[in-house]
Formats: structure tokens, sequence, C-alpha cells
């Protein structure tokens, strides 16, 4: 479900928008009497249905059925069932379609049975059915594919209100396939304090955020955050399916103590491999002010307004022989205008402010390839990894007759690929921005990335990741980073400058049966870091060369919430570092990944 290669900006904005606290105020208090030892969800297999007397035929909604209630958890293969491939050469086609949502706890299961679990329960709203048909890729009377089961199930784990999602066939008869659609909802209101700490600095916050109102699959979100960069109160609304349809609505308003920001997005993405057509459009209107960082101190500042906007429309033919190919076309406004701020009283370097309003065409290539995992970077859930290829490249001309600051070609692209041989799982990435003024790069930067890992056992996996950037002529207020908040833990967080960068990462992960007050799974690492910057930046101090780090830490994989994935509790110690760094780090923060 790739969408067009977003608007520009600039890498200093990655620092707005770093991964969320740690809720320390659980909405979801522990019972005293929940089971702190080990155990694991049920998988029975369910029974089979009995068959439907009558079928709506615009929902398949099910008359006069007797639906006995499945075992909590996935659902099991039903016997008697042809497999995928008979049922569509024989031309099966798709006939009841039963949607099981499960709730937060099973009630069945004694050691769920408890009184602050039944009231989760009763507080909760589950995702109301025409949510979760809305997303099905297939429809009663269809021709059935096991292709679009898959994808379904791809898309109804990707909502963060639920902790899985399973499509089973349940009967066939008369040419027919009845499937059930099984859900679990997870604990989606966050009234809480947020804390979090890398790089030797905490943030912290208050919000309330409901991320499933009323079951609509609608997130709302208030709150309070202070980081090292600024204070924020935001006002969030996030509609990925507005008026029952398809169409995904964004709005930000925020007041900051350095400035303000307002952001809109209304679009109609390629939600799935086979759409044909996607369209949106997209604004926003930020002031703040950006500071410039080397070993972890700010050593310049000025005033930032970002003003953008971009409209797009897109067509594909859809899945052809595994492959999908798109076309999208748009128009980008970008402009940033810099100046200093009163509360800066060093020196100061101001970039020079920048307009490009342009056309750009853009082409995709998808290969159709997904693999399911567990245990790799989440702890005892569903993972999807994409191990296809991939490949979008996006073009623009900016001239200054039309208003730009100065003419200039935008370029864009991105790429993957994924392998897997037995037990191992390797994964590469690579993107690119920049522009070419006067034949010259400016601002340009690409990164590429390996991640590999290597199945031991089912309660353990080494892993590896080696992430390299590189940059050239690149905008005073665009750094290439490395520090304790973007993967070298032993370290302050933003502590080298450069214009290029490698962070190579080792950890051997654990994953136990642990799960205490049946909230959390948990898991452990042992990890080492190493990385450096290159070259000169502007206003950077001298290369310290290369720098290490080791730790070690625990993995809170939330098994009943959608607030945030995993929580990370480390503590990492820099290996042969200068005077003035601390002898260990400690880090808490949260993560979607392990």
């Amino acid at each position: 479900m790739a969408e067009p290669l977003p608007l520009p900006r600039p890498r200093a904005l990655a620092r707005r928008t770093a991964a969320p606290a740690l809720c320390l105020l659980l909405a979801l208090p522990a019972a005293a009497g929940a089971d702190a030892g080990e155990t694991t969800l049920s998988a029975e297999v369910a029974a089979a249905d009995s068959a439907a007397d009558r079928l709506s035929p615009a929902f398949g909604a099910v008359e006069k059925i007797s639906l006995r209630t499945p075992s909590y958890g996935p659902p099991g293969e039903t016997p008697g069932i042809p497999a995928d491939a008979e049922l569509e050469r024989s031309g099966a086609v798709i006939g009841t379609i039963i949607i099981d949502n499960q709730n937060i706890f099973n009630l069945d299961d004694p050691k769920d049975d408890v009184k602050v679990f039944r009231l989760a329960n009763r507080l909760h709203i589950k995702t109301r059915e025409r949510v979760i048909r809305h997303q099905l890729l297939f429809r009663p009377g269809e021709r059935y594919k096991r292709r679009l089961l898959e994808e379904s199930e791809r898309i109804l784990r990707a909502d963060g209100y639920f902790y899985d999602a399973w499509i089973r066939p349940i009967r066939y008869h008369e040419g027919k396939v009845d499937l059930r659609v099984t859900t679990r909802d997870v604990w989606t209101l966050d009234p809480g304090f947020n804390f979090g700490r890398s790089g030797g600095t905490n943030t912290t916050g208050v919000q309330l955020e409901e991320i499933n109102l009323l079951g609509n699959g609608t997130t709302v979100k208030v709150s309070h955050s202070n980081s090292i960069d600024r204070s924020t109160s935001l006002l969030q609304l996030i509609d990925a399916h507005a008026f029952g349809s398809w169409v995904s609505v964004t709005a930000d308003y925020a007041d900051q103590s350095d400035g303000r920001m307002r952001d809109l997005s209304v679009q109609q993405p390629f939600y799935s491999l086979d759409t044909h057509w996607a369209a949106g459009v997209y604004g926003l209107n930020d002031l703040q002010t950006d500071s410039l960082y080397d070993r972890g101190q700010i050593i310049d500042q000025f005033s930032d307004l970002h003003q953008g906007a971009q409209i797009f429309a897109g067509w594909s033919a859809g899945l052809q022989n595994g492959w999908v190919r798109r076309w999208i076309a748009g128009v980008t406004y970008d402009e940033h205008r810099f100046a200093p701020v009163s509360t800066w009283t060093g020196a100061t370097d101001i970039p020079e402010d920048r307009r490009f309003l342009y056309p750009w065409l853009e082409f995709d290539l998808i290969e159709d390839d997904y693999l399911k995992f567990v245990n790799h970077d989440q702890i005892a859930r569903t993972e999807d990894f994409y191990l296809g290829t991939s490949f979008s490249v996006r073009g623009g001309w900016a001239d200054s007759s039309t208003g730009s600051s100065q003419s200039a070609l935008i370029l864009q692209s991105a790429a993957s690929r994924g392998f897997r041989d037995g037990g191992s799982t390797l994964l590469l990435a690579w993107d690119f921005a920049g522009r070419v003024t006067g034949r010259e790069l400016r601002n340009g930067v690409m990164d590429g990335s390996a991640r590999y890992y290597l199945e031991e056992t089912s309660n353990a996996l080494f892993f590896t990741t080696l992430l390299g950037t590189k940059g050239w002529r690149l905008d005073l207020d665009d750094q290439i980073l490395l520090g304790g908040d973007n993967g070298l833990r032993g370290y302050p967080l933003r502590y080298q400058d450069g214009t290029g960068r490698a962070l190579w990462t080792v950890e051997q992960r654990y994953f136990t049966d642990r799960y205490p007050f049946r909230l959390f799974r948990v898991g452990g690492a042992v990890f080492f870091d190493a990385g450096r910057v290159w070259g000169s930046a502007p206003l950077a101090g001298p290369n310290l060369g290369l720098l290490k780090d080791g730790g070690f830490g625990l993995r809170f994989g939330n098994a009943r919430s959608g607030l945030g994935n995993v929580i990370h509790v480390d503590v990492a110690f820099p290996l042969g570092a200068a005077s003035g760094i601390k002898r260990a780090q400690f880090l808490v923060q949260t993560e979607q990944h392990f």
C-alpha cells in the first residue's frame, strides 16, 4: 500500500516526530489477582459454523445462523475445506462472511476473568462490524482468492486498534466458501502521564488519546508535551475511513513554545495492491525554532517558517502477474523562511530562504511478496515483512520564472528488497532526495540500510543492522547527526554532526513466555553499537572517529493496548569515550519495534 513520496521536509523535522514517550499512568491497571507467571494465549481450533439460511447480497449479513463462540485467539483450520488452489481452480465464490471481533480479555479464561478485566471489557467499545467489513477486499459473490484474504489480514493488522487479525474458510458448500474474519481489540484510551529518556535527556507530557473513538477507528488526541526542543499543546484528528470510505483525513493543530503547527491532509490512497487510482491534497503552516547541535550542545538557533502544499492524482492498472505499476502526477509548493531568534545569544548563521513551486511525475513499481513472522521485531504477535522488490522515482522542475527562488530539478527516489533463506532474513532499503541547481547537486541526502535476522530458536534471535547516510552540499538547517537518540545508545543525543554517517548494531534478542499481569509480553536484548560521522559540517567541531557502546535491556510488548507496541528499558555503556561522557546511559522509550 505504497503512497506517493511525501512533501520534502528538512532532516531536522525528524527530531519533531520522535517516538512517543512511555506512558507511566496505565489506563488499564493490573488486577491484584491477575497471574504474573508464565502463560500463553489459547489457540485452540474453533468449531465450524452452521450454514446460513439466507445471504444479504449487499453485505453478506447472516440470518438464522447458529454461530458457536470460537476459542479466544487465532482460529484453527476447519477440516474438509479444499485447498486454496483447488478452490480457485474450481471457480468457488465467497458466501457468508462472519465477523468475529473479540474483546480485549477472554473472560472464559479464569486468569482473565477478574474484576478489573471484566470492567475493562465493559468500558471498552468494540470496533464496529461495519468498520471491519469496509476494510475487506472481497465481497459475497466474488471469486475466492487467497491473496485477497491475506492482504485484508495485513490491512486489518496495520490498524492500531487490533492486536491481530485472521481470515479463515469455515465451510464449503455448493461452490461457495463461507469465511470467518477474526480480530481482537486492544485497549485504545490513553489518559496518562508520559515519560521518556534517551541520550541523557528526559521528555515528559500529559495526554488524553483515543485511537478508536466509539469503535469507529478514528483517533482523537489532546496532549501537552515537553521535549528537548519545545513544549507543545496538540489537538490531533485522524480518520483513515472518513464518511465510510477509504478517504483518509489527518489534521494537526498545535501551539508551541516557539511557534505553531497547522497541518491538514485529505487523500484517497492506493489502499491495496489492486487499487486503480489515488488522489489527495496536503497543506502545512509550521513555525518553530530550529536548533543545530554538536557534542550534544546547541551551537546555533534560528526561526523557521515552513509553509507548503501538495496536490496529486495517481493511476494504476492494478496487480498484474505479481507486479504493480503506478503513475502519479502532482504539484508541490515548499517554502522556508528563516530569521534570528531573540532567545539565542550565541553566534548565528542564518540559512538562506528557499521557495520551490514545481509540478512532478512519479513512477512506482511494487512486487507482491510478503511473509508472516513471529518474534522478530515484536513479541508474540504476527509481523508482516515485505520481501519483494519495490522502486519509486519522482522528478519535478521548479522554475524561477514561476515563483521559485531558483530553478532546480527536484529528485526523490526509494527502493527496497528482501531475501529469505531457511531461518535467515535480509532486508535492504535505500532512498535519496535532493535538487540539482546549475549542474550542481544541492542538499542531496542518500540513506541505505541492511537488516539481518537469524532465527536461532523459537525464543532467541540474532539481529544486526548497518545504516548509512551520505550528504552533498547540505542546507544549513539540514544536519546529519549521530547520538543517543538515533542508535548510538551510550552517548548523548545529537552528539556528532557531519556530512555522512554510519551505524552498525548487533543484538542478541530473547523472547520469553513471561506474561506479567497478563498485560505485557517480556523480552530482552544484549547489544553493541558502533558508529561514526565523516566530513566537516559548517559549524561542527572536529570528528571524534569511531564511537562504540554496549549494553542490555528489557523489552515489554504491549499485549492489551494499542498505545505503543514495545517499551524499551536499556542501560548502555560508552566504550573508550572521551572525558565528560557519562559512564552509563539509562534509556526508557516506547518504540514500534524490538
